[in-house]
Parts: structure tokens; C-alpha cells; sequence
């Protein structure tokens, strides 16, 4: 179990869990999730971290296959300006390593924002706080667990 899943097991949230075998010479983690489970990469989506030019840590929630846009993060967290976090602040922020983050069950609440894509979906799958395990879940549930606000974040 993950903080991520106790959370949903906890709340008695609706969730199904989707495992595979990692490879560690996969280059992106988001990707390797959809290939592996026959997934479309569309409704598959990866945890990113972004500092502000505060130092706030923000949570973005973008589809695999797309880039986070970090002018329309910043506008949607109403900051000047975010850049990519240090990764080893987003694991010690999050108790995750990179490339199982989750946006559930983080060891500090962060801002989360959602790019609004995932609405179109009845479920989504975002990590579940492994590399290797996936959770597939309502976006409205997600949304709800992460306090989460739906922005236009994503690209491609």
C-alpha cells in the first residue's frame, strides 16, 4: 500500500488499481503506464511539481503524452512565474520519488491544478505512488482528495 491509496481506502473512494513491471530504462514513466496497461495516453496523467517565484511548490496534473505549460500554471495559481521544482525538493515535499508521485496522499498539502482535459473522461489514471502502480479513479474524486482547482495547463 501508498499513502495515495490508503487515502482512497480510507474515504472509501471509488479506485481500481493498475499494476506493471517498470523498467528502469524507461524515459518517460507516464508513457511506459499507458504502453504497459493498453492504455490511451490521453486519459493517462503524470504528477508534475513547480516552484514559484515564492518558492511554493505547486502540484500539476497533465496528460502523459503533453507538456505542462508553466505560464498558464502561474497564471492559474495567480504567481508571477514557475519553473520546474528540484526534484529532491518534490520528493521530500510529496514522500514520493519522481516517477511515482502521486497527487494523493502527499506528506505536505499543496496546491493542486488540474488541466481541465481530464473532465472530458468518466475515470482517469494518475500514479498511486510507485513506479509501477497506477490508480484509475473519477476525476471528480481526484479533484475532491486534492483539493484540486481544473486549469487549461497542458500542452500537445
Amino acid at each position: 500500500m501508498t499513502p495515495a491509496l490508503d487515502l482512497l481506502k480510507k474515504a472509501r473512494a471509488e479506485h481500481r488499481v493498475h499494476s506493471y513491471e517498470h523498467d528502469p530504462k524507461s524515459a518517460s514513466y507516464g508513457l511506459e503506464a499507458a504502453e504497459k496497461l493498453g492504455l490511451d495516453p490521453v486519459q493517462v496523467f503524470k504528477t508534475l511539481l513547480a516552484s514559484s517565484e515564492k518558492g511554493e511548490l505547486l502540484v500539476a496534473v497533465v496528460p502523459v503524452g503533453g507538456t505542462l505549460d508553466l505560464k498558464a500554471l502561474a497564471q492559474a495559481a495567480r504567481v508571477k512565474k514557475c519553473e520546474m521544482a528540484d526534484p529532491a525538493a518534490a520528493q521530500r515535499a510529496t514522500g514520493y520519488l519522481v516517477g511515482g508521485i502521486s497527487p494523493l496522499g502527499q506528506k505536505k498539502r499543496l496546491r493542486t491544478f488540474i488541466d481541465q482535459s481530464a473532465q472530458q473522461f468518466e475515470t482517469i489514471h494518475v500514479s498511486a505512488g510507485r513506479r509501477g502502480l497506477e490508480v484509475e479513479l473519477a476525476v471528480a474524486v481526484l479533484a475532491e482528495h486534492t483539493q484540486g482547482t481544473f486549469a487549461e495547463i497542458g500542452r500537445g
